[in-house]
């Protein structure tokens, strides 16, 4: 059992950043694969960004270039780093863990708010 928990959202404007953060409780978080996802009022929930056990990134092409995410197996901790915010990147961002062993383990935090003005 994973728990997870997100920090670091707020209200910016238009070219600014912003660093999330996502601490796991629970065992194994080095095993996960770890990602970001973030849902817009009136939209689906959409992929931002992912990382591997082995810290291989894959990223939305609406983000490339602008977010970064990355690591830190000691702290049991992922960041998102969102530099040049636009007002569409506004949304609720979730973490999530995924971990396919015999059955999937798949855990979500509760969601952090970033709103970006223009």
């Amino acid at each position: 059992q994973v728990q997870l928990v997100e920090s670091g959202g707020g209200l910016v404007q238009a070219g600014e950043s912003l660093r999330l953060s996502c601490a796991a409780s629970g065992s194994g978080f080095s095993i996960y694969k770890m990602g970001w996802y973030r849902q817009a009022p009136g939209n689906q929930r959409e992929l931002v960004a992912t990382i591997t056990s082995g810290g291989s990134t894959s990223y939305a092409d609406s983000v490339k270039g602008r977010f970064a995410i990355s690591r830190d197996n000691a702290k049991n901790t992922i960041y998102l780093q969102m530099d040049n915010l636009k007002p569409e990147d506004t949304a609720v961002y979730y973490c999530n863990a995924k971990f396919q062993g015999f059955r999937l383990l798949d855990y979500w935090g509760q969601g952090t708010q970033v709103t970006v003005s223009p």
